[in-house]
């Protein structure tokens, strides 16, 4: 086990607290810069996907995770992104210009979401988001001198000093990957500084944050804008990934899988971003082997068992339909949220956390190391 003395503030605040967190992280970009040469053409096209849901993801966690503030509305944040890219293109504006248009007028369009929910907490927050989710919906929908309408938009491929660079190329999996990672230490500074300080005093009380000096009002609006614009960054990349956007495609589904992403993963760290995307992007081919090929097993594992050729014929029929089923992919995250919040709040990453540490403490791990102390202020407690 690594035992680290700090002496001074700048080890507290460090990016790596210690030479292994180089080491290890060094490693994971090298296999991930190598991926393209060794992976299919589908898994690389997944891999983009969960750079694009992990970047939303981080977003998400600096709003919720870190600033306590719920969002049901990064669909919508994602929308705006991706339909300023596909209007800008149209002018012929160049991709790094209206890359940062995207981010910038998302966040713009974050903070005015972000004042009016100043005065609302908890499950009015969300339903003023979902609100916001929808009304965007059903200006792209309506607005069609700019977004077409419900025929949607073709998104042109990515030209970086006069080289085109298509959704499919190594060059394009290597943009999403660094966005994400500037992302991440873009975040990871965020946190480190007052501002982040602040974000995750209101989030663990807003009573003691006024107490403290800190503007809540100001810097809630900052925490909206940061995640909305961080949103629309991603939503330019997931453009060019679909090469065509609509407005069914920025549906209150794609903000809960995104809300998924973070309960999953873990609200708490930058790391569960990452993991709660690889466990989304993942669950769709999960639903393809469990419609194609599940009932087959179990209709030949029936047989096996002697259930006879007919009603092994009519249990493999029986198990497509279910799989085939309109809703199949919603139950399934239901269930899985439920199984995550009642044995594992903390998320994947929390779990890897635990394991670590049992192995580093055995055999003196105690299963109490993890459990949140409930800590109030007076005026709280009846809350």
């Amino acid at each position: 086990m690594r035992f680290m003395f700090k002496t001074d503030y700048e080890d507290d605040i460090k990016l790596f607290p210690h030479s292994g967190y180089l080491w290890s992280y060094g490693s994971l970009l090298l296999v991930l810069m190598i991926a393209p040469f060794v992976l299919s053409s589908y898994l690389m096209s997944q891999l983009v996907f969960v750079c694009i849901y992990a970047t939303v993801g981080v977003g998400l966690m600096i709003l919720t995770g870190f600033t306590g503030q719920a969002s049901l509305g990064h669909a919508a944040f994602l929308a705006i992104g991706a339909y300023t890219t596909a209007y800008l293109q149209q002018f012929g504006v160049p991709f790094i210009v209206y890359f940062l248009a995207a981010g910038v007028l998302t966040g713009i369009i974050g903070a005015m979401v972000g004042f009016p929910a100043l005065r609302l907490q908890g499950i009015y927050l969300v339903i003023a988001t979902i609100s916001f989710a929808f009304i965007v919906e059903e200006i792209l929908a309506r607005w069609e001198s700019v977004t077409h309408g419900n025929e949607g938009m073709r998104v042109k491929t990515i030209q970086i000093l006069g080289t085109a660079v298509p959704r499919d190329s190594p060059a394009f999996y290597y943009l999403c990957l660094g966005v994400l990672i500037l992302t991440i230490i873009g975040s990871l500074n965020l946190l480190r500084s007052p501002t982040g300080r602040a974000f995750v005093a209101i989030r663990d009380s807003e009573t003691a944050a006024r107490s403290m000096g800190i503007n809540v009002s100001l810097y809630k609006v900052k925490s909206f804008a940061i995640s909305a614009a961080i949103a629309g960054f991603a939503g330019c990349l997931f453009a060019h990934k679909l090469s065509f956007i609509s407005p069914e495609m920025f549906t209150l589904q794609l903000s809960i899988e995104f809300i998924i992403v973070i309960i999953i993963g873990g609200a708490f760290s930058l790391h569960g971003a990452v993991l709660g995307a690889i466990f989304v992007v993942m669950v769709d081919p999960f639903l393809t082997f469990l419609k194609d090929d599940i009932p087959g097993v179990i209709g030949g594992l029936a047989a096996t068992l002697g259930a006879g050729a007919q009603k092994a014929s009519h249990i493999q029929d029986s198990v497509a339909a279910f799989a085939s089923a309109n809703g199949l992919k919603g139950a399934i995250y239901g269930i899985i949220i439920i199984l995550f919040v009642l044995f594992e709040p903390l998320g994947l990453y929390g779990r890897w956390l635990k394991i670590k540490l049992f192995f580093q403490l055995f055999p003196l791990y105690k299963r109490a190391t993890f459990k949140r102390q409930k800590i109030y202020v007076k005026s709280e407690r009846n809350r």
